[in-house]
């Protein structure tokens, strides 16, 4: 599948549970749980390591959700979302070299408002053995 071909059962998911869930409900959860019924992969609080100044972090930072080994879907439960929740998800998609990544607002009244995608436009040409900074 593609990067698009998993992005659309994601959102769609995601609406449905936004209908359902008051925000702050278990998000990653059910919709993993979501996903999967759909014949998706996904993989919760997926640990990164990274390495920095030689040394090997495990657990640098966490992938909400990991779907279809090709796209991160970071979730929030906030007013709105901030310059600084995009930038996160984009450090994630650099540094493991994915090309897509969905940040989805649980915590907006209508979830239209509440998605971005991310483009990582400085894909690798090959995968790295070790996430590096």
């Amino acid at each position: 599948m593609t990067e698009n071909e998993i992005a659309s059962p994601v959102l769609d998911a995601a609406f449905l549970l936004h209908t359902k869930l008051d925000p702050g409900l278990l998000e990653t959860v059910v919709l993993a749980h979501e996903m999967r019924k759909k014949g998706l992969s996904v993989e919760r609080q997926l640990p990164v390591p990274i390495v920095y100044d030689g040394i090997r972090l495990d657990e640098a930072f966490r992938i909400d959700l990991l779907v279809g080994s090709k796209v991160i879907v970071e979730l929030k439960s906030v007013e709105c979302l901030s310059p600084p929740h995009v930038k996160q998800l984009l450090t994630q998609l650099r540094l493991a070299n994915f090309k897509l990544g969905l940040l989805i607002n649980f915590g907006e009244r209508h979830l239209k408002n509440g998605i971005k995608r991310i483009i990582n436009r400085t894909l690798q040409p090959e995968e790295p053995s070790e996430f590096s900074l």
